[in-house]
């Protein structure tokens, strides 16, 4: 089931399922208020489509889950999970403007699978994990990428405002373990890789994770890029397409 979160003619943002070219309009938050119907249809043509959840605490990231962009990184990782904190700030929706920094450098777009929580999660045992997801989505961890090297952290190079695009709906029944990821600039392919190759399953980074940092409904886990080449300048438009949800598109500009 694909669940977007939507406004038309730019009134509260509300929560539908994808039915082909239709929204069927949920009563409202289903992750707080289960797939009620109001029994409005909305045609899509007609809807904006906005960031699918808003994280209530966090987004976290792992890096160099996979084994080739760990390799082209040149950095040296633990065996561990790599995870860090994106503020929940980053969060833009589908064909939102990312905001380029006037910072020197590459800005890099990473195409991930995005894990969405779905109940209070904390000590969660691997083979549970499937208990706490709500659903899946895209997302596009943005890096200033020499201004990562530079500061010898990540923080500020991956937490600038509309640094972390997700969309364009959450699928909440999907099978991970072997989905295509590509990611495009202006139509170019950049990235491409499949969750088969993850270092560290979801199962294991759900367990990972929320030993270190209770998870909140609607907390967002990103799982890392494949390998490839990842710069965007102003005017292009990144595309990332995820086998079974769909395909993220968001146009970058320079920040004015």
């Amino acid at each position: 089931m694909k669940v977007a979160r939507f406004s038309t003619a730019g009134g509260d943002p509300r929560f539908g399922i994808v039915d082909d070219d239709e929204l069927v309009v949920l009563t409202g938050d289903p992750m707080f208020s289960g797939f009620d119907t109001t029994g409005e249809r909305v045609p899509l043509a007609d809807a904006r489509l906005l960031a699918p959840v808003i994280p209530r605490s966090k987004v976290v990231c792992v890096g160099l889950n996979y084994a080739e962009h760990k390799a082209e990184m040149e950095i040296a990782a633990p065996t561990n999970p790599l995870i860090f904190l994106k503020p929940n700030t980053a969060v833009i929706g589908p064909n939102e403007m990312i905001q380029i920094p006037p910072v020197e450098g590459r800005i890099v777009h990473e195409g991930e699978l995005a894990i969405v929580i779905g109940r209070i999660a904390k000590r969660v045992k691997a083979e549970d994990a499937s208990d706490y997801i709500f659903g899946y989505t895209i997302a596009n961890d943005i890096s200033a990428r020499d201004q990562m090297f530079a500061d010898g952290q990540w923080a500020r190079a991956k937490g600038y405002d509309t640094f972390c695009p997700i969309g364009p709906v959450i699928e909440t029944e999907l099978d991970v373990s072997e989905l295509s990821i590509q990611t495009f600039v202006d139509g170019e392919p950049r990235r491409h890789g499949n969750t088969r190759d993850m270092l560290h399953k979801v199962p294991e980074l759900i367990e990972y994770i929320s030993d270190v940092w209770t998870l909140l409904p609607g907390d967002i886990i990103l799982t890392g890029t494949p390998a490839g080449l990842g710069g965007f300048v102003d005017g292009q438009t990144v595309d990332i397409t995820i086998e079974g949800i769909g395909t993220l598109s968001n146009p970058a500009r320079n920040r004015v």
